[in-house]
């Protein structure tokens, strides 16, 4: 039996972090539709600045249910602080733990 949930219907917002390995480089953003994004900032044919550190990886994503949730949240990441949580990220990717090996 169907069950209405309003939440099947709404439009997310996430806020993401791309990491381009080949040149240590981090970009923030916020998008409706995360995959079609990063299929943009990999596409050959995008002359912006992500064009110049492809490719780029997805390290981080988080959902929101407001574009200003999203909007606001890419404003943290891109603080000082924001950018310390980033790099404890890339750092981790980097140099994987062996524990538990």
């Amino acid at each position: 039996r169907f069950q209405y949930n309003p939440l099947h219907f709404c439009k997310m917002y996430s806020t993401y972090v791309l990491y381009s390995p080949g040149f240590n480089k981090i970009y923030v953003g916020f998008s409706s539709e995360l995959t079609s994004r990063l299929i943009a900032h990999n596409d050959l044919r995008n002359t912006g600045w992500s064009a110049r550190y492809q490719p780029w990886e997805l390290l981080y994503s988080e959902e929101h249910f407001t574009k200003s949730e999203a909007m606001l949240r890419e404003k943290q990441l891109k603080t000082s602080r924001g950018r310390e949580f980033i790099h404890e990220m890339v750092k981790a990717k980097r140099n994987p733990s062996t524990e538990g090996c």
